[in-house]
C-alpha cells in the first residue's frame, strides 16, 4: 500500500537580531515538547503561500509579509510520507505568540540544537548553523 504523501508549510521566522521564532510541540502530538518551526498542512485548494500564511496566522497570530523558499525534502515516516517545505520569513505584521497554547520563544539561529527537534529537521538545522557562522 502506498503511503499518503502530506504536505507541510512552515516559518522560518527571523528577526533583525538573527533570532528564529520556535514553538514547542503540544502533549499528545507526535514528538510532544520537541522544538519546531510554526506551520502545518497544506489544505487541498491551497498553495504553499497561503497554507503557510494561514497557518502561521492560526499558529502564532502574525501576518506574513514576504517570504522565500529556503529548502524543501521529503522525510518517510512509518505510516505516512511528508514533504517539507520551510520558508524563511523576513517580515511581518504582528508579535509572534503561541495561540494554541503552546510555548513560542526567540532563539538565536546559532544556538539551534538539531537535537531539540523531530529527526527530519536534523539537515534543515544543519544549514541554518552553517548560515549563522558567516
Amino acid at each position: 500500500m502506498k503511503k499518503p504523501l502530506i504536505q507541510v508549510a512552515a516559518g522560518i521566522i527571523r528577526n533583525e537580531f538573527g533570532q528564529i521564532y520556535l514553538t514547542q510541540r503540544l502533549e499528545g502530538q507526535d514528538f510532544a515538547q520537541a522544538l519546531e518551526f510554526p506551520g502545518g498542512k497544506v489544505d487541498k485548494n491551497e498553495t504553499l503561500e497561503q497554507a503557510l500564511k494561514r497557518e502561521l496566522e492560526e499558529e502564532i497570530g502574525i501576518m506574513v509579509l514576504q517570504a522565500e523558499l529556503f529548502e524543501r525534502f521529503e522525510f518517510e515516516y512509518p505510516t505516512k510520507v511528508i514533504s517539507f517545505y520551510f520558508y524563511l520569513v523576513n517580515e511581518w505584521v504582528g508579535e509572534p505568540f503561541g495561540r494554541e497554547g503552546q510555548a513560542g520563544f526567540w532563539l538565536p539561529q546559532n544556538e539551534l540544537d538539531a537535537g531539540q527537534f523531530p529527526p527530519a529537521n536534523a539537515k534543515l538545522i544543519q544549514r541554518l548553523l552553517a548560515e549563522s557562522e558567516h
